[in-house]
């Protein structure tokens, strides 16, 4: 199989972004609405946006089945305050929950939590409970920043988020480690603030001993690691210079990356530089660059391309398509073994 590990419901009906937009408008002044029963998405509808644009696409580009979650530029945990985000958040995933259900050979969930500057993570376990356990998902994503882009939260490894990390352990599922939209005019959102993200929580990770509290915790960096791979020596001198043991023994065992690098050279230093068992296939398709590179006439989000055009034996390229997937998400590789895959 071929697993896309990162994607998100880009293409919702407007009739989502409407209502959003007057539960943002009416935030002083909650009791004018919206309700959430007044947001109504027929079944039709979902089909329609998923037909026409990420299935297509999948079938197009030869892919099975994509770990679906919310759209990440719309989870703005910095807007209102947590109820705001917990209202957001749930239907956000239960839209998602009913694509999987519309779809269930192509679509799994994944969960956005209700995070909120400020706030507790410990917050968002009941979101997290409900998505994993009454509808399936099989991750999250965890918000290092809700603040959007101006990082008033602690480092990944403080101890608030320790209630976060036990669930996850709890439910055997990773995390990926995904901001959401930028509210801090120096970070563009997709071309800085999410690069950023990627490469300021492997630092974070790095510089601590968190995974000597969770040995079994599993983070996804999505992105290809932000700038990661590129400066891996930087990283590798960092550790000594901490005293940290060797990265392949310090973060190797608990944190991975995505392939939504959207160029070949990228694509050939993600797969030279990190170990093949830490590389997941993703595309984050109809994401934050949606067009036609015109040196290659492909889009810049088909990942496959790249991944068949790398050096890599036809052993590599199924640990990246499937076999990282099955063993990272557990609960995947459950939920296709009981349908005989």
């Amino acid at each position: 199989m071929i697993i896309d590990i990162h994607g998100h419901y880009t293409t919702a009906p407007k009739a989502l972004e409407d209502w959003r937009k007057r539960q943002v408008d009416n935030l002083a002044t909650p009791e004018l609405g919206p309700k959430v029963s007044e947001l109504q998405i027929s079944d039709d509808e979902l089909i329609d946006t998923i037909e026409s644009n990420q299935l297509r696409l999948m079938k197009q580009r030869g892919a099975d089945l994509t770990i679906f979650s919310p759209r990440a530029s719309f989870m703005a945990h910095h807007i209102g305050d947590f109820n705001t985000s917990a209202t957001w958040a749930a239907i956000c995933n239960e839209l998602c929950y009913r694509v999987a259900q519309l779809f269930p050979e192509h679509f799994i969930g994944a969960a956005m939590l209700p995070q909120s500057p400020g706030v507790a993570p410990a917050s968002c376990i009941s979101e997290l409970e409900k998505c994993v356990n009454d509808y399936g998902f099989v991750g999250i994503n965890l918000n290092p920043d809700p603040s959007g882009g101006h990082w008033t939260s602690p480092p990944l490894s403080d101890k608030q988020w320790y209630p976060i990390y036990e669930k996850m352990v709890e439910y055997d599922i990773p995390a990926m480690i995904h901001v959401s939209t930028s509210c801090n005019c120096a970070f563009h959102t997709t071309g800085a603030h999410y690069l950023n993200a990627d490469t300021t929580a492997f630092m974070q990770c790095l510089t601590s001993d968190l995974f000597r509290d969770f040995p079994t915790l599993k983070f996804v960096i999505p992105h290809g690691g932000g700038a990661v791979p590129y400066h891996w020596g930087r990283f590798r001198g960092l550790a000594q210079e901490l005293k940290k043991p060797l990265l392949k023994d310090h973060l190797l065992n608990n944190i991975f990356f995505d392939t939504c690098v959207y160029h070949q050279p990228g694509i050939d230093l993600l797969t030279r530089v990190i170990p093949v068992d830490n590389v997941l296939f993703a595309s984050e398709m109809i994401g934050a660059v949606r067009g036609i590179d015109p040196e290659t006439g492909h889009y810049y989000d088909d990942t496959k391309r790249y991944i068949e055009a790398a050096k890599l034996t036809a052993d590599e390229r199924q640990q990246i398509y499937e076999g990282n997937a099955r063993r990272v998400y557990s609960r995947l590789d459950a939920a296709l073994k009981a349908k005989g895959k």
